[in-house]
């Protein structure tokens, strides 16, 4: 029988010792990151057993796979099974305290209302790192500005830059490749064609309705220009190579290096970081939070982009007014992160983010 197997069917056989000791020693990890012996443990029982009898009991629990000892004659850690049947069957999630909602509240409400969404974002993340103490993350999988103005500008004979402006004046810039033979005529033609059929529509939007002028097109513009509108808006939705699906906003990565000595940890906190910023990734994770309803837990090799670094996520989605999965946010930690305080926080800040953004 395997180790993950034998977690399945541990709650069914453990009885009261065994379920205190294993507490005892998940409780005590997530509270100091250091493994528990057997003196230290007995101590700490609401049941009287001798250090010779908790040794005992800890045998039988590293025989489920629920804990290990990390070096000869330490004391014992749990591992990402035990966490993983810790927080399945023995953590209560509570509600968030009336002085941390308040907290969220204040720092989400204190980005002005005028601002684009983008600020939103920004501050959740923020909040997020500094009220867990991990790594606060915000993906979007896509963006539904309302577009003020369009601009093509030549950089060399085969490339040119393409512009596009938002109502809030955030600015999105992407190289795209020319048809041959383009002129800068053909430029400001499809320049101006585009800024003509705008009218404050958002991207997908304005590709609807350039869809149902085909003719008006066909018209107005030459073949290279219908050509370059065509590149144009496939770059900026993101269908092209260079198109991203999303945006990814961290904040708070220094805090997950903080009491990390060993420089081969460090690597691969880095290399983490490295994983989140590919498009890859940030597919998959769009992906995680629109498969649950609401909160998930992902602990160490649960999934591979934090199998290397052994971090934990914890992650949920919000939703546009239609009630769409548009992006998740969510805290990334140590393994022995505060599952019960940070689930509620990542749970709260969620719903906030998809009441606030719905109504700008």
């Amino acid at each position: 029988m395997t180790a993950d197997r034998r977690a399945d069917n541990s709650a069914m056989t453990l009885d009261d010792r065994s379920r205190e000791v294993f507490r005892a020693i998940v409780e005590s990890y997530l509270e100091s990151g250091e493994p528990l012996g057997s003196r230290n443990l007995s101590r700490l029982l609401p049941m009287s057993l001798s250090p010779a009898s908790v040794r005992n009991v800890m045998s039988d629990l590293e025989e489920l796979g629920l804990i290990y000892a990390p070096h000869v004659s330490a004391g014992r850690l749990p591992t990402e099974i035990g966490l993983r049947f810790f927080v399945d069957a023995y953590m209560q999630v509570g509600d968030l305290a009336e002085s941390e909602r308040s907290e969220i509240e204040r720092h989400m409400k204190s980005v002005d209302r005028g601002q684009p969404v983008d600020g939103l974002l920004n501050e959740a993340s923020q909040m997020l790192s500094g009220m867990s103490r991990g790594a606060g993350l915000v993906m979007t999988s896509k963006s539904n500005t309302v577009l003020k103005h369009v601009e093509f500008i030549r950089l060399e004979p085969t490339k040119a830059l393409a512009v596009l402006v938002g109502e809030h004046n955030e600015v999105e810039n992407r190289i795209i490749d020319l048809p041959a033979g383009t002129t800068s005529s053909q430029l400001t033609a499809a320049s101006n064609f585009l800024n003509a059929h705008l009218n404050g529509q958002t991207l997908p939007e304005l590709k609807t309705v350039l869809g149902l002028l085909k003719d008006e097109v066909r018209h107005e513009l030459d073949q290279l220009s219908q050509d370059l509108v065509g590149r144009g808006l496939a770059v900026w939705s993101g269908s092209s190579e260079e198109g991203k699906p999303g945006r990814l906003i961290v904040r708070g990565r220094a805090n997950l290096l903080e009491g990390v000595a060993d420089a081969a940890d460090i690597d691969r906190l880095r290399m983490l970081f490295d994983d989140l910023e590919k498009k890859e990734s940030l597919i998959e994770l769009i992906s995680l939070a629109e498969s649950g309803s609401g909160v998930r837990i992902f602990i160490g090799s649960e999934n591979k982009l934090f199998s290397l670094s052994g971090s934990s996520l914890v992650v949920a989605p919000y939703r546009d007014s239609d009630n769409q999965v548009v992006g998740a946010v969510g805290v990334i930690g140590p393994t022995r992160l505060n599952y019960a305080r940070v689930v509620p926080m990542v749970d709260y800040t969620a719903h906030l983010l998809s009441r606030m953004s719905r109504s700008r």
